[in-house]
């Protein structure tokens, strides 16, 4: 077994790359059981002009693609902010295994927050989820980012 190693700085590297696209910074990236990154991506919603373009989904996408399958049951997600109702249920179509994520999303979220999509009984699979991971890094490339909108 490998022990654990947090993602989140690769998470948030593509978090970074997102703000310097004009994206709201946030970053996924999906890791294999054996700790090798396989998909990484930031925020594309404005560039790609797809509201499904979070860094979620397109992590996704790219892992399935990599591997030729649309389960992910032996990978981990690792995400800077906590995911919205959307990327939630794609998480869990995916059937990752785990799910690390940094800030919370009172407004926004659909983990911890607002329909809870693992919690409802129509679940098909429910990640083991952590979250808290890097928040403090996550929130300010957040507030860093909506702070300069405001100007």
């Amino acid at each position: 077994m490998v022990p654990f190693t947090t993602h989140m700085d690769a998470a948030l590297d593509e978090a970074r790359a997102a703000a310097a696209r004009g994206e709201v910074p946030v970053g996924a990236v999906v890791v294999a059981l054996d700790g090798r990154i396989v998909a990484r991506a930031g925020n594309r919603t404005r560039e790609q002009a797809d509201p499904t373009a979070h860094a979620e989904i397109l992590a996704l996408r790219a892992a399935c693609a990599a591997l030729g399958s649309e389960r992910l049951a032996d990978h981990d997600l690792y995400v800077t902010l906590e995911p919205c109702p959307m990327c939630a249920a794609a998480i869990g179509f995916a059937r990752i295994r785990r799910l690390y994520f940094g800030a919370p999303d009172p407004k926004s979220g659909g983990v911890l927050h607002g329909p809870r999509v693992f919690a409802h009984p129509q679940a098909h699979h429910r990640p083991e989820i952590y979250d808290g991971l890097a928040a403090e890094e996550s929130e300010a490339l957040l507030r860093g980012f909506f702070a300069t909108l405001r100007r």
